[in-house]
């Protein structure tokens, strides 16, 4: 294997998903490197959501192959894709309102715990205790631990579903229209959030929020009718002409 290949976290060949006579993502060969923080954009059906949700395994494939660090993942099930180092936090938010805060990450720390002794409270362990800390500190959500997920403001239950992607130890983050519904204060801290985990994770994340995906994206893909049209820095996709055709029409 090349250096070059080694450096890959994922990588997509020929991915294809059809729908009846339909090509949703037709042939899309895709690489992300390990640290990059990539955008993917495109008008509404460019087939981003359909590629996206075969990145998690919730759509299969017609044809072609995902490979995560290498290893071939296109027909695994999600739970082992996630068990692989793969995590998506959703636009719709899939936390437990009825359960606090610290909960809800607890749960999602413990279930990556290798082995469990149900005769031992969850408080007593140390290290997950000090990793559920450390997760509330980093979304910045400390302070509200005890508070009921349901209690949270729109953009705080963003921040817990983000912190339930990162408390799985992923190698990979997948983010689903993370700032949608958000203030621009919210919007502002969750970009924020975004590139600082992105210095220990590769990120991938799907966004129409052309401020957000220029501000902190290192390279933007950009869908149209399934294929990828442009692919490069936010600097380079800002002045494409192709790209302001189909997507941005001039507003960059």
């Amino acid at each position: 294997m090349t250096a070059e290949r080694k450096d890959l976290m994922l990588e997509t060949r020929s991915l294809t998903r059809t729908f009846g006579a339909l090509k949703a993502v037709d042939s899309v060969d895709f690489q992300l490197r390990r640290g990059e923080l990539r955008a993917i954009i495109g008008p509404n059906g460019a087939g981003k959501s359909t590629f996206f949700a075969m990145l998690m395994g919730r759509v299969q494939p017609s044809s072609g192959d995902i490979l995560l660090e290498g290893e071939r993942i296109s027909r695994l099930a999600p739970h082992r894709i996630s068990r692989r180092g793969v995590s998506l936090a959703f636009q719709i938010t899939n936390i437990f309102p009825n359960l606090r805060v610290a909960d809800n990450v607890r749960l999602a720390v413990q279930s990556r715990q290798m082995s469990f002794n149900p005769f031992r409270g969850a408080t007593s362990r140390t290290t997950i205790e000090t990793t559920v800390a450390a997760i509330l500190d980093d979304i910045a959500l400390a302070a509200k631990a005890d508070e009921l997920a349901a209690n949270l403001s729109h953009g705080e239950q963003k921040y817990l579903e983000i912190g339930l992607a990162v408390a799985t130890h992923p190698k990979l983050l997948l983010l689903d229209e993370p700032t949608a519904g958000m203030s621009g204060q919210e919007t502002t801290a969750t970009s924020a959030l975004i590139k600082r985990l992105s210095q220990r994770l590769s990120v991938i994340l799907v966004e129409h929020d052309m401020d957000v995906v220029m501000d902190i994206a290192d390279t933007i893909t950009v869908f149209h009718q399934g294929r990828i049209l442009a692919e490069g820095p936010p600097a380079e996709i800002r002045t494409n002409d192709a790209v302001q055709r189909v997507y941005l029409k001039g507003d960059a």
